[in-house]
This record gives structure tokens, C-alpha cells and sequence, in this order.
């Protein structure tokens, strides 16, 4: 009598499974069943790059998942080229190269795409928020919109783009930081009343949490933010509008309303964030009145960046599919303009026309199976984003309603 298998409690396939490459399109496990009967033990080499972005007015990606990447294929017989996680890349330019026989590597393609194009599209995103809203704080709200098991690599990847916070508690430990969030509308509704909640709050919550009071539940923001104020004083941190659509009307005029009467009344010292529907476009048009934003489905949603695997050579031999360029290749890009330039691995780049030193952005990842290089903790990869944000442009096709200078 034959056993069932065990009922999984989550649609979900395990880290063992994804290790052993079981989690493929059938059409790789059949390649390699006709390979290994012919006896087809070639090696092969291909690379990931993206042809283009998602969304018309980026210009710019950033690259994640490599932490991930290089656990899935550590221990198979393959050497792996990639750039630094956090990288700023363009189309065309590929992000990483694998090079093996290509029976072993084969299956792992799938997990392989999956694991970058998800969270380098989040990371990019999370890039574009920060990008916009300048030096004010930004923080990710998003993981209930997704998979709880998504949580920790969705929000790993928010703040290595740029987010200076998240929200969900395993996600925090995977950063090595605190979870940062303010007060629910189900406390206030719970107890019946925004101030009350508050100094329900001030009362049982550690003094190191900052005073966040939520002001858009039951009342009008306005006289609610003078509540709280009046309430509070200088221990009153900040106040959230969460504002529904449905509800808001102009929201730049009602922050402005709140930001008149919070000042006239001695109250200068409250700081202003918003969250609820937020994105970069949002941004630019609230950045003169808020100080920071909860940013939620746009990040965690984020529109995954296509990135394909296509072989390049066989057996050393240029080798590629019409519509590609074969051949191994080299991304380089300039130390002083930041500009980038993809040219043949065979033919290294020493200057750029600005006369700035090129540096070459696909490094050894993988050699034989081992790890090769030291990969870096969120912290410092967010950092390296941050260094190169200033470096380049936000675009944005969305300009319509836009207020002040940005």
C-alpha cells in the first residue's frame, strides 16, 4: 500500500528542493535527458542580461539576489562571473555569466532567472522611491501584500535598494535591524478614539520607539493632528496620514492644512509622513510638505525585471542564438563620468573617452563549485547603492501635478 506524500501547510517548494534544480520548465529536464542519451557532455557558457526595463521611463536597474544566486549553483562544477550586488546596470549589459557542462547546470536556469529578476526588481523600485525622496526617510510597508514567505527577501532587497527601514519583524532580523512601524487603525479603532490610542501607546510601548501617531481614522486630519499635539507636546515624534483614496480629495492641500495649524501652534518640531498608495511619482509631488514616507504595494509589487539567460559559447566557440551577440564579454565602467560600455572579454578597456579609469564590472562569483569572493551584509551593499544614486538620473514619465523643486 503505497503512502500519500505529507499535506505541505504552504504552496511552497523547500530550500532543498530548489537547491537540487527540481524546481525547473519540464523543457530543461527533457534537453538534458536527450543530451546525457547522446552522451553530449559539451560545456557551455551564457549569460543573463535584461534587453529592457518594465516600465518606459527607467533607464537604470539594480542588481540583486546575487547572495541568492551564488547559494543555488555553489557545488555544482561551474564557474560563475557576476557583477556586485547593489550594481547599477543598464540594458544589454550582462549582469552575470555561467560556464560549465552543460547538462549539470542546466536545470537550475529557472531558479537561477527567479531569483534575480524578483528581487532586482524590487531592489530598483526601492532605488527609485529613495531617489526621489531625497534625504527623507523611506520605509518599507509592503510585505502584506505578498506571500508571507516573501517577506524577509522582499524586504531585504528594499532596504539594500535604498529604503531606510521595514516593517515586518523576521524581516528586520535578516538586516541586523530594528522593524520600524507606527500605530495600526485597528489600535485606534479598538480603543475608540486617535488620542486615546496614542497615550495608550506612550504608556506601554518602550520610550525608544518614536511617538507616530495615526491621524486619518476617524476624524478630519487636521483637528486630529492638533489633538494629538496638544496631547503629547515634544514627546509627539511625528504624525502619519494614511489617507484612502476615497477620502483624500487634493492630498498635498489637506498636508498643507495640517502643516499650517501643527506650526501656528508652536508644534514646528512634528514631522509629517504619509503612506498608503505611495510611489516615486507620488514622491515628487508631496516632497515640499513630508518629511517621510511608508511605501507599500510599489515596492513589494514591483514589476520584476526580465532578465534572460541565453548561451553565448559552446565549447569555447562563439555560439549564439539570432538577435544575440556571442562571444564572452566584459562590462567596464568609468570611474569619472560613470559611464559604461560593453566590449569582447578578449579586448580590456584601460581608459574611457573622459580619460577616467574603467573598472570591469564582471567579477569571479563561483570557480569549480566554490565561492570566491566575499559577499557583503545588506548594510554595506545598501550603501553601495546609495554611493551611486548620486551618480545618476531619476527619469520619470508621470510629471503631471507636480509641486516644487525637485
Amino acid at each position: 500500500m503505497s503512502k500519500e506524500p505529507a499535506k505541505r501547510l504552504f504552496h511552497l517548494a523547500s530550500e532543498a528542493e530548489i537547491k537540487a534544480g527540481e524546481v525547473h520548465d519540464v523543457y530543461f529536464g527533457r534537453t538534458v535527458q536527450i543530451l546525457r542519451h547522446r552522451g553530449d557532455t559539451k560545456r557551455a557558457k551564457a549569460e543573463i542580461r535584461l534587453k529592457s526595463f518594465p516600465q518606459a521611463d527607467w533607464r537604470w536597474g539594480i542588481l540583486a539576489g546575487i547572495e541568492e544566486a551564488a547559494a543555488l549553483v555553489a557545488g555544482l562544477p561551474v564557474d560563475v562571473l557576476a557583477m556586485d550586488e547593489g550594481t547599477v546596470f543598464g540594458p544589454y549589459e550582462p549582469v552575470l555569466a555561467i560556464e560549465g557542462t552543460y547538462v549539470e547546470w542546466a536545470p537550475y536556469e529557472t531558479a537561477l532567472l527567479g531569483l534575480l529578476c524578483q528581487a532586482s526588481g524590487i531592489a530598483t523600485k526601492a532605488a527609485r522611491c529613495k531617489k526621489a525622496a531625497g534625504e527623507r526617510q523611506v520605509i518599507s510597508f509592503g510585505a502584506r501584500r505578498m506571500h508571507p514567505a516573501l517577506a524577509p527577501m522582499i524586504e531585504r532587497n528594499a532596504f539594500v535598494g535604498g529604503c531606510d527601514g521595514v516593517a515586518v519583524t523576521k524581516s528586520a532580523e535578516l538586516i541586523e535591524a530594528d522593524p520600524m512601524g507606527t500605530i495600526p487603525h485597528a489600535l485606534v479603532l479598538m480603543v475608540g478614539d486617535t488620542v486615546e490610542a496614542l497615550k495608550a501607546f506612550h504608556e506601554v510601548i518602550d520610550p525608544k520607539v518614536r511617538r507616530v501617531a495615526l491621524i486619518d481614522t476617524l476624524q478630519d486630519e487636521k483637528f486630529e493632528a492638533i489633538r494629538v499635539a496638544e496631547a503629547l507636546g515634544k514627546d509627539l515624534y511625528a504624525v502619519r496620514l494614511d489617507t484612502p483614496s476615497s477620502r483624500r480629495g487634493d492630498f498635498y492641500r489637506i498636508l498643507e492644512e495640517v502643516r499650517w495649524e501643527l506650526d501656528y501652534r508652536g508644534y514646528d518640531h512634528v514631522k509629517l509622513i504619509v503612506s498608503g498608495g505611495i510611489d516615486e511619482y507620488e514622491m515628487l509631488r508631496l516632497n515640499p510638505l513630508v518629511d517621510a514616507y511608508g511605501v507599500g504595494t510599489s515596492i513589494a509589487n514591483a514589476p520584476v525585471l526580465s532578465f534572460a539567460l541565453d548561451i553565448m559559447e559552446i565549447e569555447g566557440k562563439p555560439m549564439a542564438k539570432r538577435g544575440k551577440r556571442s562571444g564572452s564579454k566584459q562590462v567596464y565602467r568609468c570611474r569619472g563620468c560613470f559611464g559604461r560600455m560593453v566590449v569582447p572579454a578578449h579586448k580590456p578597456l584601460a581608459r574611457c573617452e573622459c580619460g577616467g579609469a574603467m573598472e570591469a564590472l564582471l567579477r569571479p562569483l563561483i570557480a569549480q563549485g566554490k565561492l570566491v569572493r566575499d559577499l557583503p551584509p545588506p548594510r554595506t551593499i545598501r550603501d553601495y547603492v546609495l554611493e551611486q544614486l548620486g551618480r545618476v538620473e531619476l527619469s520619470v514619465a508621470r510629471t503631471e501635478g507636480l509641486r516644487g523643486d525637485y
